[in-house]
């Protein structure tokens, strides 16, 4: 395999860069509503913007651009990006919420009991803001290295 091929992929740079941004962008955001810098957040999940949206938005945006909006591509693309930020905003928000429940009553249940009192991830999955957020990050980029790459 040609290593220069994937250098050039514009594609996968898209996807990358979308996603290392979000990463990085929540760490100022979430010093300016908690007033401390958290670096371990560009490892994590959930948060402002959502990493999953950006990139799977970006994806989508690079392949209509690259191949055309009306290649099958594109509309796979889409279909992901659908599901991806879908599951975000639902089913990983909803497991988040369960988990802060859970941590809550096992709190209340093991007041003074010698039992795990590991907790549970509670910031699993996003906001509808977060996702849009994400969605627009995802976009911008895909758009400004299409600029850039062409």
């Amino acid at each position: 395999m040609n290593f220069k091929v994937i250098l050039e992929n514009y594609m996968l740079w898209t996807a990358l860069a979308a996603w290392f941004l979000a990463q990085a962008l929540k760490i100022p955001f979430d010093y300016f509503q908690n007033r401390r810098w958290d670096w371990a957040l560009f490892f994590a999940a959930g948060g402002m913007p959502s990493s999953h949206s950006a990139l799977v938005t970006s994806t989508a945006l690079a392949a209509g651009l690259y191949h055309g909006f009306d290649s099958p591509i594109f509309a796979l693309a889409v279909a992901v990006a659908m599901v991806v930020v879908y599951d975000a905003t639902g089913v990983r928000r909803q497991a988040g919420m369960q988990a802060k429940k859970i941590n809550v009553m096992v709190e209340e249940l093991l007041k003074g009991h010698p039992i795990s009192q590991q907790q549970l991830r509670e910031v699993i999955g996003h906001t509808p803001l977060e996702a849009i957020g994400g969605m627009l990050l995802g976009l911008v980029v895909a758009q400004g290295l299409w600029f850039i790459w062409r």
